[in-house]
């Protein structure tokens, strides 16, 4: 018997799973990248920061390979794109590929509201699971405070005299925490008389969603991260209309004491998958409300340290994968190789419109209507010029005819789609997926492009987005949403890339409109400007950049169990 065979009978735990790993001294991780044990900076056993100073010495490798693991719209059914990008990554080096996956640091958010975590699953998952998925090596804490020491210092510039002339009426810059907390969306700050401050509107964002964390995932350097930080905007200053001048986190002197509390956490984390092979985790914005994408210098890194770098981009392929690629690597001057986007047969057919209380029936004709969704996906990262490769990440319950199926239909679009069981088999099922990629990768039919030209306006950006990513027929936004993008265009910021804060569960502004729908309209309700990271945040529809608690919070169950150890987290 296979272990999928007996995974498939015997099933255990991610967290069982992960317990049972066999984890080697991260100098030994270290090592298979040539990274000297005196350039780790340890966190434990099994976990370290590569120096970034040593990182800087090292040469490039032009002929490192990018591939980018995206997917369909992600449905209650579960997809598996971290547990197929570990499992890729796992299948490339026992192929004998020199290969390093490239990983976003998971949000306490989702960990204590709805359960899951984001190092992923089964046989196929970066270790120490709980570490990463907690408090990791400080990255997180860093960026929040990082953010809101610019808070403080903003309203503490205002109380004593307020000599750069910032308007508390259009403070933009919010505070942020790394969880859900709806009740901090809208407050009001200053309360309780003169000494307490000026009393104004202001709210929390979650620490995944700041600008900040944005400039740590874009900076390719200490320098670069200092001059980004100070071009944050916090605000305008005093004035009349047409008058008011942006007032930055430069002008009330927090840039350099922000750099200061990011300049270790710069450095990109170390672990290891099941398999004892390298993983660097560093970053982790979401990308239904922020770009989505791991650290510019762990992927950099990647590249010059592997043969293969496996990364991937948060949700489907609308939103991380279109920000990987408009936001990232136009910044970066990244050029992916290949793209894998990964589907399930049960997402297939939640998408064709049957319950998630029926996915286990064989239904032909769901997948089939289901594929809509997949096809889109596949036709959007084609318009980047990157060969792609379906990977159908394989659950017990389907059946031989509904993946015969999915093959036949991507086969229709030109596209290879493979079966993988890396959730039960670890990285031998993944090895087919894997010689197809290095066939794409190597295949030399890349042709990288972003999706719009730099100089095209705000408006026009947003609404090529939408209309030939998301099949929308426009975008429409009220008069003060409108005068936003003209203010932006106005002020210089016109050549900045579009990131769209949208829902993740639909190609509309929707979540209950599953499949590929077209000719909706999408509403953008409100424009932010990132100036530091250099992007402009369009929030469409009702997304929100703080989420709130489901009804029965993960964390409700999460405890100290016997000898100390976590249980409910998985």
């Amino acid at each position: 018997m296979s272990r999928g065979e007996q995974q498939r009978t015997q099933p255990k735990s991610d967290i069982e799973i992960a317990r049972a790993a066999q984890l080697a001294p991260i100098e030994a991780i270290g090592d298979r990248l040539g990274v000297p044990a005196e350039h780790l900076f340890r966190y434990g056993r099994a976990k370290a920061k590569v120096a970034l100073d040593w990182i800087e010495t090292l040469p490039e490798k032009p002929d490192s390979k990018l591939v980018l693991v995206t997917a369909i719209s992600p449905t209650p059914a579960g997809e598996g794109k971290t547990t197929t990008t570990v499992g890729l990554g796992d299948g490339l080096n026992r192929i004998g590929k020199r290969a390093v996956i490239c990983l976003r640091e998971p949000s306490l958010g989702p960990c204590f509201g709805v359960k899951g975590g984001a190092a992923g699953g089964g046989y196929a998952q970066v270790v120490p699971m709980e570490d990463i998925n907690l408090h990791f090596t400080g990255d997180f804490h860093a960026i929040g405070a990082a953010h809101n020491l610019l808070s403080a210092l903003v309203d503490n510039h205002v109380y004593w005299g307020n000599a750069a002339g910032l308007d508390p009426r259009r403070i933009t810059w919010r505070r942020v925490l790394d969880m859900n907390d709806r009740s901090l969306r809208n407050v009001i700050t200053g309360l309780g008389g003169p000494g307490n401050g000026v009393p104004r509107e202001a709210g929390f964002d979650i620490t995944v969603a700041s600008e900040v964390m944005a400039i740590f995932c874009l900076s390719t350097s200490l320098q670069d991260l200092e001059a980004r930080l100070g071009r944050i905007v916090v605000g305008q200053s005093l004035g009349k209309a047409g008058e008011r001048r942006p007032i930055t986190a430069r002008d009330v002197q927090a840039d350099g004491a922000m750099a200061v509390l990011l300049r270790d956490a710069l450095s990109p984390n170390l672990v290891q998958t099941l398999e004892n092979n390298p993983a660097l985790v560093h970053g982790g914005p979401f990308a239904n409300i922020a770009h989505g994408c791991n650290s510019v210098i762990a992927t950099k890194a990647a590249l010059k340290l592997g043969d293969y770098v496996v990364t991937e981009a948060g949700f489907g392929a609308d939103l991380g994968a279109e920000k990987f690629f408009d936001i990232k690597c136009r910044k970066a001057g990244l050029r992916p190789a290949a793209a894998v986007v990964v589907a399930t047969v049960r997402a297939l057919k939640m998408h064709g419109g049957v319950a998630r209380t029926a996915l286990s029936a064989e239904n032909l004709e769901a997948v089939e209507r289901g594929f809509a969704n997949l096809e889109r996906h596949i036709a959007n990262v084609r318009r980047f010029g990157v060969p792609v490769v379906v990977a159908l990440n394989r659950f017990i319950a389907d059946t031989d005819a509904e993946v015969a199926l999915v093959r036949r239909l991507a086969a229709a679009q030109g596209v290879p789609a493979v079966a993988c069981t890396h959730w039960a088999d670890g990285g031998e099922g993944t090895e087919a997926l894997a010689h197809e990629v290095v066939r794409l990768a190597e295949g030399g039919s890349a042709d990288f492009r972003p999706l719009y030209p730099d100089d095209m306006p705000l408006w026009d950006k947003a609404r090529t987005i939408a209309q030939q990513l998301y099949g929308a027929a426009d975008i429409e936004a009220d008069a003060k949403t409108r005068a936003q993008f003209a203010e932006f265009q106005a002020l210089g910021y016109g050549r900045f890339p579009v990131c769209m804060a949208k829902t993740q569960y639909s190609f509309s502004t929707d979540p209950d409109l599953r499949g590929a729908p077209s000719g909706h309209i999408v509403p953008i309700r409100e424009l932010r400007l990132s100036a530091g990271a250099e992007f402009v945040v369009a929030i469409c529809g009702e997304i929100m950049t703080m989420p709130g608690l489901p009804r029965v919070p993960a964390a409700n169950t999460i405890h100290i169990g016997a000898g100390g150890r976590i249980e409910g987290l998985f």
